[in-house]
């Protein structure tokens, strides 16, 4: 069994200082939300064993704020983590063979930490079953902070295939705090 937890990267700035897409910076509700998802992570296991982050700014620092709230929930979280050039603007297709290139270091729980529209579509593409009421929720976006959780019942990445993986979770901080409100 192999779990993929895919997230997208919190709400960024408009434009960046040097007007590069890659170089956009977390807004203040970014920060915020990255927080949040990380907490629910760490308070929600199994943590990832691999993560896997885009080189913009702004999935760094996603990944960073959230890392910290899930060592917060969870001490002992010490992920292998690669940050990958090629995951900025990657298509379904590019985002399914990085994710079997996952193979060499054999983790069990595998997050990649990204971009839309790749990363929406891409979770579209890999629920083959799973939460119908996630599923629908997950039809109209992966919102930033976004978080899709797939189980499949493989031995290695290599298998990881469109239409195989189980639905497990889709959450949101928006999610979250409606959940709260209740």
């Amino acid at each position: 069994m192999r779990r993929l937890m895919l997230l997208r990267h919190a709400k960024t700035e408009n434009d960046a200082p040097s007007g590069q897409d890659q170089d956009r910076r977390l807004d203040d509700r970014g920060r915020l939300d990255a927080a949040a998802i990380g907490g629910w992570i760490g308070r929600h296991p199994p943590l990832p064993d691999t993560v896997l982050v885009s080189t913009a700014v702004r999935t760094q620092q996603t990944w960073v704020i959230a890392r910290d709230a899930m060592r917060d929930a969870a001490r002992d979280f010490a992920p292998q983590v690669e940050f990958l050039p090629e995951l900025y603007g990657a298509d379904p297709a590019q985002l399914l063979q990085i994710i079997r290139m996952a193979e060499a270091n054999d983790p069990r729980r595998l997050m990649v930490v990204g971009h839309n529209p790749g990363m929406h579509e891409l979770a579209l593409a890999l629920a083959g079953s799973g939460d119908a009421a996630a599923k629908k929720a997950l039809e109209d976006n992966l919102p930033t902070t976004g978080l899709a959780i797939f189980d499949f019942a493989i031995e290695d990445w290599n298998e990881v295939a469109f239409r195989r993986g189980t639905l497990v979770r889709f959450t949101s901080p928006k999610l979250l705090r409606q959940a709260s409100d209740d």
